[in-house]
């Protein structure tokens, strides 16, 4: 750990004098505007004037300037990583065996990676450009969206740009992943990545395949890839194959995000499209440190890397037809829950600020946060818990609020919801720095949320039936990892960009 402390100084004082080159830097603040009404009854208007007004200072990102590295920065960032690995050591099950090696590796592989996506020019051009095929996905998305619905793909509200853009382009890609799938090409890709897991991390070939797998696929599809070895599988390797799929995002949900945020504003979307794939690829070795310091592992395990050969269908068309008809499972399943979560949402902030309004609160809240949140909600609870977690990581103590809001959204919602609240916030101009809705952005990374609990038992579990009382056993602990490890590449990012 000591010489790992080492290199990561030495590489941030190599970049602390380089100047800022992209989104990544841009801490300048931004005055929000304190008539603003922060809630997720109606998100149409803000959503709205997000969209037709991507020019504004508030919202172009790309053209802030940084306020560059501190000697503060990097303080409060070493002490937002240490109280995340503390927390870690304190839930661990087995404190005498964590893999602290591991750990260090885990945190280096982070550091340089999100250096060299914000300061190194080939590193930072990788990304882009494939942050570029995703904004392309959207935009072929769009053709198919545009012969089916015709005009109402052209609205200016959120609603119907949610349904006939953002949905359609889950469908496309989970086509176009099928696709890949039955090519061979993700699994080439995936072995690849898992091989560099397991020579760096040490972890079973197996575990690093489920790992790899997670930043291109579900937290169900990912496990496939490995089904053969799931009945096998000790608590530690198991526990993983759970924080895998907690810590990232599958790439159907990642590229309706980048049309989220984006808008259809293109710099925008590349923007965007970079910090969500740098975000996917650090919560990889995130979520091997939080794993393997809640559950360690203490059996030997097989190095081996070897990627199931099971076909996704049994031709190319066979292939692209099941992963569409997937893709629209998941795109009704998200457009249900979602129509369901923000009505209940609605209901909960109704009873809410009726009690607000009979014990005068409502007016207390609104002068104590400058207009922020206007009464009391469900978003000013969830806000004022997790408030204290956001000031530690590195979130300016005027959005730590709003950030913890996005954060409990997540957990208690989805990460869906997180991510429609956070496009409505920087619509509005909400967040006094962009530095905080690039972090947050980090945040909500991942499916971590007490949905997923369920989901991954029900999915994994029927991939190994045995191990349904070791995923029940486990779910908790892998939803904390899961929040840990996109915490710590949001802390990571937060103290780079200064």
């Amino acid at each position: 750990m000591k010489h790992l402390c080492l290199w990561i100084m030495l590489l941030i004082s190599m970049i602390s004098t380089t100047p800022h080159l992209s989104l990544a830097q841009q801490t300048n603040p931004v005055q929000p505007n304190s008539q603003t009404t922060i809630q997720t009854q109606a998100p149409d208007q803000a959503a709205g004037e997000q969209l037709s007004a991507t020019t504004n200072a508030n919202i172009l990102l790309s053209q802030t300037p940084g306020h560059g590295f501190s000697l503060t920065t990097i303080l409060r960032g070493f002490a937002g990583m240490l109280v995340l690995l503390a927390i870690g050591w304190i839930f661990s099950k087995d404190r005498r065996n964590i893999p602290w090696k591991t750990v260090g590796v885990g945190l280096a592989f982070q550091v340089v990676l999100a250096i060299g996506v914000l300061y190194v020019p080939f590193i930072r051009s990788g990304f882009e450009f494939f942050g570029k095929i995703f904004v392309k996905i959207l935009d072929f998305t769009n053709v198919g969206s545009q012969f089916l619905f015709g005009s109402l793909v052209d609205s200016s509200t959120f609603g119907s740009i949610f349904a006939f853009q953002i949905l359609p382009t889950i469908i496309f890609f989970s086509a176009l992943t099928s696709l890949l799938f039955y090519w061979g090409i993700i699994q080439r890709v995936v072995w690849a990545m898992a091989w560099v897991f397991t020579r760096l991390l040490k972890l079973s070939g197996a575990e690093s395949l489920s790992v790899a797998g997670n930043i291109f696929l579900g937290q169900t599809e990912s496990p496939l890839m490995i089904k053969a070895y799931l009945a096998k599988m000790n608590n530690s390797e198991m526990m993983l194959v759970m924080t895998g799929g907690m810590a990232t995002l599958a790439g159907g949900v990642l590229a309706a995000y980048i049309g989220m945020l984006g808008g259809n504003d293109p710099v925008l979307r590349l923007e965007f499209a970079k910090h969500l794939l740098t975000a996917s690829v650090m919560a990889a070795p995130a979520a091997v440190i939080f794993s393997k310091m809640l559950v360690p592992n203490t059996e030997a395990v097989n190095r081996d890397v070897e990627v199931s050969k099971d076909k996704i269908g049994s031709n190319l068309l066979d292939a692209i037809t099941n992963g569409t008809s997937e893709g629209l499972k998941l795109a009704v399943n998200v457009a249900g829950m979602l129509l369901a979560f923000l009505a209940l949402i609605a209901m909960i902030n109704y009873i809410l600020g009726f009690i607000g309004s009979l014990t005068h609160l409502n007016a207390i809240i609104e002068t104590n946060t400058d207009g922020r949140f206007n009464e009391l909600s469900l978003q000013f609870l969830l806000g004022y818990l997790f408030a204290p977690i956001m000031w530690l990581i590195g979130i300016c103590s005027q959005d730590i609020m709003l950030v913890g809001r996005l954060l409990g959204e997540k957990l208690i919602l989805t990460e869906f919801i997180g991510y429609i609240s956070l496009s409505d916030l920087k619509g509005a101009g909400a967040f006094l720095e962009q530095k905080s809705i690039i972090m947050a952005t980090y945040i909500l990374c991942g499916f971590a949320n007490f949905a997923s609990i369920g989901i991954q038992i029900g999915g994994i579990g029927a991939l190994a039936p045995g191990k349904r009382v070791v995923l029940s056993r486990l779910g908790m602990y892998a939803l904390l990892a899961g929040t840990l490890a996109s915490l710590m590449s949001a802390t990571i990012i937060g103290m780079i960009l200064g």
